[in-house]
């Protein structure tokens, strides 16, 4: 019989009790948070500012959104905040009620688990191995025109592939949805981490397509998942009024509404941020694309996918190696539409992936 554990990105205190490990003493590289934390300016703001508790946040979170429409370039009326993109997907499919899903594979679980309670007929469109997990977007477009889809779900850049849909990509998609009747769901979590923003994000053609709604948070680059502020952007007022609607009042804490703001306008944090994770994950990818044991797969995110090419080690094996070492990586079987044997981890303090790496190279 098969016993071994099946584990998955959050489950560090699962994985601690089952090795006998200390939390402090792992390295997560599975959760791909950002390792700086959370901003000292932030903290400090936050510490000083608790009496914010005592009131209620403005039901409209009108300075909130005017931060984030200029960290984004768009109009505040585009702009809905929530309670984490968690939130704002389970709000979204409430208001779209589709009636037959496409989902970008393999990606984030939460899409399904939402999907699941909405009536909705779901199927996968896998990204290939053989294209390395870029998307072919006519064909694309071809599935979802013989498979009469109303909803199409992107996360951009995927998780756990680490692949982008560019955005002239992207316009030819939109293109094709709003001829088709198709809204499109692009969740954007880890877009800040990607080479160039500009040539990856969505969020500028909500100006001109009225069947998008994009989806940021402040977990993964911002290193706040317990902030639980997240924010949808469409250009689509009816849609995003009906959404509102359906929202619980007060949604987002005084707290997440405050510290949000300070987040964004953060500009040593975003690029010391962005210069450690641009300058380790290059120096990772091109360390691991040459090495004979692995395949890795040009990243866009703040993590990346590889691919165990040697015989007889699995993504099992090589997991329980690092783990028994402090450090913990994401083994990937549990991804729908992932076959073979896959690794992800995410880009950490240099120290420590120098670390990594040499667990991985000790095949």
């Amino acid at each position: 019989m098969n016993t071994r554990p099946v584990f998955h990105g959050s489950d560090i205190e699962k994985i601690c009790e089952y090795y006998h490990l200390e939390k402090k003493d792992i390295v997560n590289f599975g959760a791909n948070v950002n390792p700086l934390g959370l901003s000292e300016n932030v903290k400090d703001a936050i510490a000083s500012h608790l009496d914010l508790l005592s009131s209620y946040p403005d039901r409209e979170y009108t300075s909130l959104r005017e931060t984030i429409s200029g960290y984004c370039g768009i109009p505040a009326d585009f702009i809905l905040p929530g309670n984490g993109s968690s939130e704002l997907i389970s709000l979204l499919i409430e208001a779209r009620a589709p009636k037959r899903t496409l989902i970008l594979g393999p990606t984030y679980s939460e899409y399904s688990r939402e999907l699941s309670f909405s009536g909705s007929s779901q199927e996968y469109y896998h990204l290939k191995e053989e294209d390395d997990f870029q998307l072919d977007v006519e064909d694309l477009c071809h599935t979802l025109e013989a498979g009469g889809y109303d909803f199409l779900i992107l996360c951009n850049p995927n998780n756990p592939t680490s692949s982008a849909i560019l955005q002239e990509d992207m316009r030819q998609l939109l293109r094709f949805c709003k001829d088709s009747d198709i809204f499109v769901m692009i969740d954007e979590t880890y877009v800040e981490f990607a080479p160039d923003i500009s040539a990856v994000t969505a969020v500028p053609l909500t100006r001109e397509f009225e069947n998008l709604m994009v989806l940021r948070g402040v977990s993964k680059f911002f290193a706040a998942p317990g902030m639980r502020l997240g924010y949808g952007i469409t250009g689509n007022q009816g849609f995003l009024r009906k959404m509102k609607e359906k929202q619980i009042p007060w949604s987002l804490n005084s707290i997440g509404a405050f510290a949000g703001e300070l987040m964004l306008k953060d500009i040593d944090y975003i690029d010391r941020t962005r210069s450690l994770i641009l300058s380790e994950r290059d120096r990772l990818y091109q360390a691991l694309s040459a090495d004979p044991d692995y395949k890795a797969y040009h990243p866009y995110a703040n993590f990346i996918l590889l691919r165990i090419l040697k015989q007889g080690v699995t993504s099992f094996d090589v997991f329980e190696r690092c783990i028994k070492n402090g450090l913990m990586i994401r083994d990937c079987a549990s991804f729908q539409c992932l076959d073979g044997e896959y690794i992800r981890f995410c880009i950490m303090m240099p120290e420590d992936n120098t670390r990594l790496l040499h667990q991985l190279r000790m095949q």
